[in-house]
């Protein structure tokens, strides 16, 4: 497998993988997607409204409401997801292999106020798989914690075309982000921010 950029707190840190040309093209095959499921907006198990919208592809979606964090067959508006778009695939294949694909490609769009709090992505029954982050769009402040709650947490910016990989001891640390950077990009029209985020699930 290619050698990351930098390595930071064990998570892989890839800087411009994708070049503009590959953004573009893989811009292209997300309006696809969305328009066969379109962005909703999600809400906590206690009925708060998240900040970002999302959508997904592949054989299960992330979805979050009252019932709870959970991998859907199908979307909140009862159609099945798309397939996970071939460009996103190709990624996976140079930085995780071919042995096994995602199940899911979480998307979500991101606009100037939204953010995500420290997490884990923790939902899955298989923890050996790595989850795979693509940023497209807006600069995004990017939050590393440990893998319990508290301690000192690092950050740095992800930028358009840059991929994470959260695998081995850092499959399951605390990660978020803090803040987008308004109009670092021109890739989306109207600005904000797309992150794609892979994982096997069962």
């Amino acid at each position: 497998m290619p050698e990351p950029t930098l390595i930071l707190r064990d998570v892989a840190i890839y800087k411009g993988w994708l070049d503009l040309g590959k953004q573009a093209t893989l811009v292209a095959a997300l309006r696809d997607v969305v328009a066969r499921a379109p962005l909703f907006q999600p809400v906590t198990p206690t009925g708060r409204a998240m900040s970002v919208r999302m959508t997904s592809a592949g054989r299960y979606g992330w979805i979050s409401d009252r019932n709870g964090y959970r991998y859907a067959p199908n979307h909140p508006g009862g159609m099945g997801w798309p397939p996970i778009p071939e460009p996103v695939l190709a990624i996976w294949r140079a930085l995780v292999g071919e042995t096994r694909l995602p199940d899911c490609c979480l998307i979500n769009l991101y606009t100037t106020e939204a953010r995500m709090g420290l997490h884990q992505d923790r939902d899955e029954a298989d923890f050996s798989w790595p989850v795979l982050s693509v940023s497209l769009g807006d600069d995004a402040l990017f939050r590393i914690g440990n893998l319990t709650r508290g301690g000192k947490t690092e950050s740095i910016w992800l930028n358009s075309g840059d991929v994470v990989v959260m695998g081995g001891a850092a499959r399951l640390v605390y990660h978020g982000i803090d803040r987008i950077r308004p109009g670092s990009s021109s890739l989306l029209r109207g600005g904000g921010r797309i992150n794609l985020t892979c994982r096997v699930v069962t």
